[in-house]
């Protein structure tokens, strides 16, 4: 994915390990999030769902919110897909699509954390 010249083009892993294609999501408002389980800032869970459910409400064709659960900082996030997926319906009620466990730290050009800090951001809302 060296020659990426637009998120869409991306096919992150699900939880379950297929495909996520990120070109389902092409011109949606898309908040890009990574996460973590077991960490300070875990409670702001229960915000980004209210926020998801507020806009998706408001606008329901028109945004998504994309979790992806990394474990490189401190193993805040140490649980297999499923048990990750368990905690953050349980205890915070998500609905928006947490994907699979991702290294976002991994100097490859084939991962969309590689690919957004050249765009100029770690958190980012994007709109093409």
């Amino acid at each position: 994915m060296a020659s990426a010249t637009s998120f869409y083009e991306f096919k992150p892993k699900d939880k379950k390990g297929a495909a996520y294609d990120l070109s389902k999501l092409n011109g949606k408002v898309v908040l890009v999030v990574n996460t973590a389980s077991k960490c300070g800032f875990t409670p702001q869970f229960e915000g980004l769902e209210k926020l998801y459910k507020e806009v998706k409400a408001a606008h329901p064709n028109d945004f998504e919110i994309l979790g992806f659960p990394c474990n490189q900082f401190g193993g805040q996030d140490p649980g297999s897909n499923d048990e990750i997926q368990e905690f953050c319906q349980l205890n915070y009620g998500v609905s928006f699509p947490v994907l699979g466990k991702i290294d976002v730290r991994v100097l490859s050009f084939a991962t969309v954390f590689f690919f957004l800090p050249w765009w100029g951001y770690w958190i980012q809302c994007v709109r093409e």
